[in-house]
């Protein structure tokens, strides 16, 4: 059964206010053993917008739904164009400092893992290892009749040939990685099938209104269970794929820390919510707590 797509959520008057000291991040890292939960909002310092803060894309675009996708050739060309187009720029996009601050944490012993709701792949670019992708990466792409995975890479290339001067200028650039374009823009944008069975091509990502793979969901949820606690880093948490992390890591009585700028929908489940700038924040922590930041690989 699909679920249907949450993207969009209301904080409630009574929330408990953020703090604007990092301490609290340095207190739990200090223990180790923290498990990380990333958002969208970890990856706007490299240019990669985010859903629901000041400027989030939800403010000018719906997102593609699992269902629009399966059920529309008309939607599924104009995902590709869109994608096709913004993958330029987002294949581009670097690690930024909350990134490389986490790889730094992960190397000198203080994580349990990593888990990002992200498609981008910065947290591997900036040297973090055995990061679990909750909704999959868009460096592949698998085909829904026979299940084959390929590279993003070759499927660039093929779009490329099949429609050559497809250049229009994309108004924004979307946390899913297609691109702002109108109708007229994508026109007769021509879409490619699987080339081992001619079946229809989806990037390996979870749409809204798509299931976690229930493996991937078990996954997580034994790293939740062997974590000491739990750092929510740039999340609204509005979407229950990473909010129920965040519950599971309260109802066994693990600190929730959460830094992200606004409220976020488990700010009830958290022992405080950081409301500072992520990259700052956790450059910040990691002086605090002695560990060197380096640079991208």
């Amino acid at each position: 059964m699909r679920t249907r797509p949450t993207l969009t959520w209301t904080p409630p008057e009574d929330l408990p206010p953020g703090t604007a000291d990092p301490g609290p991040v340095a207190d739990v890292l200090a223990v180790g053993g923290v498990l990380v939960l990333s958002g969208a909002g970890i990856s706007t310092e490299s240019g990669i917008p985010d859903y629901r803060g000041a400027g989030g894309s939800l403010n000018r675009h719906t997102p593609m739904t699992f269902q629009d996708f399966t059920g529309s050739a008309r939607a599924r060309r104009r995902y590709w164009a869109r994608s096709h187009l913004g993958w330029r720029t987002f294949g581009r996009a670097l690690p930024n400092a909350g990134h490389l601050a986490v790889a730094a944490f992960g190397r000198h012993g203080l994580l349990a893992g990593v888990i990002t709701q992200n498609v981008d792949g910065l947290h591997q670019a900036a040297g973090s290892e055995g990061v679990v992708e909750l909704h999959g990466s868009l460096d592949r792409v698998v085909c829904l009749s026979c299940g084959a995975l390929s590279p993003r890479r070759d499927l660039a290339a093929r779009l490329r040939r099949a429609n050559a001067g497809f250049a229009p200028v994309a108004a924004g650039l979307n946390p899913d990685g297609d691109a702002d374009l109108t109708d007229e823009q994508v026109g007769d944008f021509r879409v490619v099938p699987c080339a081992g069975c001619g079946g229809v091509l989806k990037p390996d990502v979870v749409f809204f209104g798509e299931n976690v793979p229930p493996r991937r969901v078990e996954h997580c949820r034994e790293l939740v269970r062997a974590a000491t606690s739990l750092l929510v880093l740039g999340s609204s948490l509005t979407v229950m794929s990473g909010l129920r992390f965040v519950r599971q890591a309260a109802e066994a009585g693990k600190p929730v820390v959460i830094v992200n700028r606004d409220p976020t929908r488990g700010d009830r489940h958290a022992r405080t919510r950081v409301a500072l700038p992520l990259g700052d924040t956790l450059t910040a922590v990691a002086r605090r707590l002695g560990v060197p930041v380096g640079a991208a690989r």
